[in-house]
C-alpha cells in the first residue's frame, strides 16, 4: 500500500500508564494486549487502511518493548527458517511463505525521554526525523485509543479549512447511571450510560501543519494539550472535526475489559484485517 497522503502519523506512547499498573509493569500502555495484538498495532492497521504507512513512535517509558516488538514484527507475522545443517553455510533466521499478511510500513521509534510530557515528545520526534522542514502536514494521536472515524474524510477536511491544526471532537460516555430526580427526592429518570453533559471532548486523532511545531517546547515539562492547544485555539487556528461513531481510550482496566468485550464478540468497530 503506498502512503497516498503522504503523512507522517506521530503516535504518543511514552507514559507511565499507572491508572492500569496492572498490565503496565512489564510494558508500555500501548503494548496492552486487546484480542493478542497490541493496542498500539490496532491504531496503526486503523490508519494504514486508509491510506497512512509511515509511523513515527513517541516512545519513553520500557521504549524498548516497543522496539523489540517492531523488530521482530516479519517473523511474527510470517513462517520462520533457521538453517544451522551446515555450519559452514548456516543461514541467518529469514521468512518465507504467506502465513499472514505484513503491512508495507515504516516504522520509527524514537527514545523522547521517559520524564517528558506529550508537547515535549512531538517537538523532539519532530526535530528528529523533520530537521529540515520538508513535512507539509502530519497526523497526532495517542497510543491508548481506539475509534472507527473516517480518516480520510477528517484529513481532506483539514486540508479544505486552511488552518493550523484539526483535533477530532468526541461524545464521552459517563461512567455512572445518571439519576433525575424531583424537588421531593422522587427519581424520575434513570440513565445507564448518559451522553456527557459537558459536549464534545478531546478525542485525539489531530491534523497539524507543519507550522504547529512552533507552538511546542523541546523543554520535558511541554503538555501538549494546555499552552500549545491553548494558544492555538486563542489565534483562531484550531478547527473542530466532530465524530458520533466509536471512540474509546483505554485509562483503565475496565476499559480494557470493554475492549476486549467487544473483540470477543465480534463487534470491534476499529477492526481491520492486516493487508499488504
Amino acid at each position: 500500500m503506498t502512503n497516498k497522503h503522504n503523512v507522517p502519523v506521530f503516535i504518543l506512547a511514552g507514559g507511565l500508564g499507572t491508572r492500569i499498573s496492572e498490565e503496565t509493569e512489564l510494558k508500555p500502555k500501548p503494548m496492552v494486549e486487546v484480542g493478542q495484538i497490541p493496542l498500539l498495532v490496532h491504531l496503526m492497521r486503523w490508519y494504514y487502511a486508509h491510506g497512512f504507512n509511515d509511523f513515527v513512535i513517541c516512545a519513553g517509558y520500557k521504549a524498548w518493548e516497543i522496539k523489540s516488538y517492531f523488530l521482530t514484527y516479519e517473523f511474527r507475522m510470517n513462517h520462520l527458517v533457521v538453517d544451522h545443517r551446515d555450519p559452514a553455510n548456516a543461514s541467518p533466521p529469514s521468512t518465507f511463505g504467506t502465513n499472514a499478511a505484513q503491512e508495507r510500513w515504516r516504522v520509527r521509534v524514537i527514545d523522547t525521554g521517559l520524564e517528558c510530557m506529550t508537547g515535549g515528545r512531538v517537538a523532539r520526534a519532530l526535530d528528529e526525523i523533520d530537521a529540515g522542514g520538508a513535512i507539509e502536514d502530519f497526523a497526532l494521536t495517542y497510543g491508548d485509543g481506539l475509534s472507527d472515524v473516517d480518516l480520510d474524510a477528517e484529513f481532506a477536511f483539514h486540508k479544505r479549512h486552511g488552518r493550523l491544526g484539526t483535533v477530532l471532537g468526541v461524545q464521552m460516555l459517563a461512567r455512572f447511571g445518571e439519576l433525575g430526580c424531583g424537588a421531593d427526592g422522587v427519581v424520575s429518570s434513570f440513565l445507564e450510560k448518559p451522553e456527557s453533559k459537558q459536549g464534545l471532548i478531546n478525542g485525539g486523532f489531530f491534523f497539524f501543519r507543519r507550522d504547529f511545531r512552533r507552538y511546542l517546547e523541546v523543554g520535558p515539562d511541554c503538555v501538549l494539550e494546555r499552552s500549545p492547544l491553548a494558544t492555538l485555539v486563542a489565534d483562531n487556528q484550531l478547527m473542530l472535526h466532530p465524530h458520533r461513531g466509536f471512540w474509546q481510550p483505554m485509562d483503565t482496566l475496565r476499559d480494557r475489559t470493554l475492549l476486549q468485550g467487544l473483540w470477543d464478540s465480534g463487534r470491534a468497530p476499529w477492526k481491520v484485517e492486516p493487508a499488504t
